[in-house]
């Protein structure tokens, strides 16, 4: 552990200042920007590296190949941003008031939307809010010290390789849950982002968990992608399938999917701690009613209205043709009916070749129905002006 003394020596003077009383401003001034919760953390994540190598060597990051070629900078911060020695860490609710999470997924027919993606993008907001935060420290300092000083920090939210939950965990804001996910005693329904700097803060008491005994995220899981407690194969978890996963999605799951078309909370939703969760910030309040807009609609939206859509949301990062690929899944995963096999079918004639073979796949599982379809013979042109 360094001493202050030792941070000083990286060039920020501390002579003169009060860090303790700097750290409980920083804490004010974050709360002021609409965080919920601020801690200050050192450096050493060691303690969660075994984890993340052992993660990575059983090959459940799937093809997220930067987990695996920046797990360096993962694991030693100062490498990513060279004389860092503190870290601000910083919580910030998202939790919309929306249609009932249960609700949608029990209605095959609406797609479901993680609730973090039903507003704006998180990285603009958490970024922008950190970098305020950020340029009030530097100001604070240039109008405190007798001297000009060459403080540096640089703002993350799920942005680099950083080990958020781990520094989250050591600042006090939050612990790791089983599903792996931050949680605190107001639930897991927040974003993390991190101030990385030279300043010479205390750090603060890291916490504690509070899952005890508890499985239900474990058990709530639709593809038992949480193998074991604190350990998930993202291979088969749906937020990977939907988000990360740039091919087709995998046989054997597409049936697990449900409706869920970007994201999934069911870990999220089973955990006793999110009885507690308020209501979020507002910038992340329900857009264009992504809460519980019906699939076949979805499915007929043009690459220029998805982008136009989408505009500012963190769904528009996945792209048009994986989107239509998860409705086509989740489409596969309703009843058959006449109105849903038109809208594959007239989607399928202008679709991709990997958007192609999930329409295919849903219409296979409609088996009888779609022979007996009324729509087969009909023109390209009538079938998209019998939807509208």
């Amino acid at each position: 552990m360094r001493s202050d003394q030792d941070k000083e020596t990286q060039g920020v003077p501390g002579h003169g200042i009060d860090w303790a009383s700097m750290a409980l401003d920083i804490k004010r001034w974050g709360r002021e920007l609409g965080f919920a919760g601020i801690g200050i953390s050192g450096i050493d994540v060691s303690a969660a590296t075994p984890g993340l190598q052992r993660w990575l060597e059983l090959g459940y990051h799937g093809g997220m190949d930067y987990m695996a070629k920046h797990a360096g900078l993962r694991s030693r911060p100062a490498d990513l941003v060279p004389q860092t020695i503190s870290v601000i860490t910083a919580r910030l609710p998202y939790w919309p008031e929306a249609i009932d999470c249960k609700q949608v997924l029990a209605n095959p027919g609406l797609g479901y939307i993680a609730r973090y993606a039903l507003g704006r993008d998180y990285h603009k907001t958490v970024r922008q809010r950190l970098q305020k935060l950020s340029d009030r420290i530097s100001s604070e300092l240039r109008n405190t010290l007798p001297r000009p000083t060459n403080m540096s920090s640089r703002v993350f939210t799920d942005s680099a390789p950083v080990l958020e939950v781990e520094l989250a965990r050591l600042s006090g804001i939050a612990w790791r849950g089983k599903h792996t996910v931050s949680l605190t005693r107001d639930g897991s329904w927040h974003f993390l982002g991190e101030i990385y700097t030279n300043l010479p803060l205390p750090a603060d008491t890291p916490i504690t968990g509070h899952c005890g005994t508890c499985i239900r995220c474990i058990t709530a899981c639709p593809t038992g992608a949480i193998v074991a407690p604190y350990l998930v194969d993202a291979r088969r978890c749906i937020s990977y399938l939907t988000i990360e996963c740039h091919g087709p999605i995998p046989l054997e799951l597409r049936p697990l999917i449900g409706n869920r078309i970007y994201g999934c909370d069911d870990c999220q939703i089973a955990c006793p701690w999110n009885s507690f969760a308020q209501t979020g910030d507002p910038d992340f309040a329900v857009r264009h009613g992504l809460d519980a807009r019906p699939l076949h609609e979805l499915l007929t939206w043009s690459a220029e209205e998805f982008n136009h859509r989408m505009a500012g949301s963190p769904v528009r990062r996945i792209g048009h043709e994986r989107w239509q690929r998860n409705l086509a899944v989740a489409m596969g995963n309703t009843s058959a009916g006449t109105a849903t096999i038109s809208v594959l079918q007239a989607c399928r004639e202008g679709a991709t070749e990997m958007v192609r073979e999930h329409i295919d796949w849903a219409l296979n599982r409609f088996g009888a129905s779609l022979r007996a379809t009324p729509t087969a013979g009909i023109g390209h042109k009538e079938k998209h002006r019998s939807l509208r």
